[in-house]
């Protein structure tokens, strides 16, 4: 496949690297060679499979726009735009292909089931706390938005807190806390590296390819 990669940052060049890896054509763009989106143009989309964005929440609309109007096909790692997401979905309606997520990694994807079964336990309270690095523009992550929506979907009454620091370079680190009056119980999971994204990006692009529609990747994980 051929595969634009938006964003040259850390975990945007770790998608570009990983895609060469598993075989596909990667080009590269960085942010600010793509202001409002005046790189994706319908003729260089016209080349491209797949479209992988890494960005910022306020340059993902405009790219993601872009994609579609162009009939392509966009995998979207970046978060903080969800407020946008029914305009984005009409437009896939008539051409083109949104996946998007919270995030990619594997683990997390595991993370999310578990915490949908630790949701289950009667008697319990929950919160979340999440770990990032201190260049993340969201607070909470993404991530701890998606944990606290899958309680919230088995507990509607439910009070989640969620805290959330800033740190160094972390990588990711969310830790989901059932408390009751006799015991604690805790899943978690920590990023050692950010290659767990860039894999299940890339992995993602590949199974939006030539397809038409909108999903969230948790919607499609099992089926990788």
């Amino acid at each position: 496949m051929n595969i634009l990669v938006l964003g040259k940052g850390k975990t945007g060049s770790l998608v570009a690297e990983v895609a060469h890896e598993r075989g596909h054509a990667v080009e590269a763009v960085d942010v600010n060679d793509n202001q409002n989106a005046a790189a994706l143009t319908a003729e260089r989309l016209a080349h491209v499979d797949v479209v992988i964005d890494f960005t910022a929440p306020e340059a993902a609309v405009a790219n993601i726009t872009a994609v579609l109007k162009a009939g392509g096909r966009i995998v979207v790692g970046t978060t903080g735009w969800y407020e946008h997401l029914p305009a984005l979905r009409e437009l896939v309606k008539v051409k083109g292909a949104l996946l998007y997520g919270t995030n990619f990694s594997i683990g997390v994807q595991k993370l999310f089931k578990l915490t949908a079964s630790l949701a289950q336990l009667e008697g319990y309270t929950f919160s979340i706390d999440e770990t990032h690095h201190v260049t993340k523009l969201d607070a909470p992550s993404g991530t701890a938005i998606t944990l606290k929506e899958i309680i919230l979907t088995v507990r509607p009454d439910a009070v989640v807190e969620v805290t959330s620091h800033r740190i160094a370079d972390a990588k990711g680190e969310h830790i989901v806390t059932a408390k009751s009056d006799v015991d604690v119980l805790e899943v978690r999971h920590d990023a050692n590296s950010r290659r767990g994204f860039a894999v299940g990006a890339v992995r993602a692009a590949e199974w939006v390819a030539g397809k038409q529609g909108s999903w969230e990747f948790r919607e499609i994980f099992d089926t990788l």
